[in-house]
């Protein structure tokens, strides 16, 4: 009777359990998002879905040391790393943002083993829009 449930429940742990398919994608795009805060890498397939992203945040990186050239470098690589393992080879890359981990971060994905076709900067810039905040006084 012991073995019975025994049987049972590994069936119905086998039938709950299913292995996520990764898709292997073989040219994608990488945006990366380098604030003076956190910087920002996700990378997608071709029609924008994505297939991975990293942040200095999410690897352990608090306060003011996410906005570091280091911190932007480690989320580029760890991000790259994650889509050479979904099959990718190579990408365009698109900067945004005025952070310091701009330069880094695509320091890192040329040397992870993806290979650059283009790298164009998608930076917001206002044709005088909206009125910037009063300069700081310190």
């Amino acid at each position: 009777m012991a073995e019975q449930s025994n049987q049972q429940a590994s069936q119905g742990a086998d039938k709950k359990a299913k292995k996520k398919n990764k898709k292997t994608v073989p040219t994608g795009k990488i945006y990366i998002q380098a604030g003076f805060g956190n910087t920002i890498v996700t990378i997608t397939d071709l029609s924008g879905n994505t297939v991975c992203w990293s942040s200095a945040g999410m690897l352990g990186f608090k306060g003011s040391r996410k906005g570091t050239p280091f911190a932007a470098q480690m989320a580029a690589e760890d991000a790259s790393k994650k889509a050479v393992e979904a099959g990718m080879k190579q990408v365009d890359i698109f900067l945004a943002g005025p952070g310091a981990g701009r330069e880094p971060a695509v320091r890192a994905i040329s040397t992870s083993g993806l290979r650059v076709t283009s790298l164009k900067d998608v930076t917001p810039i206002p044709h005088n829009g909206c009125r910037p905040p009063k300069r700081r006084r310190i």
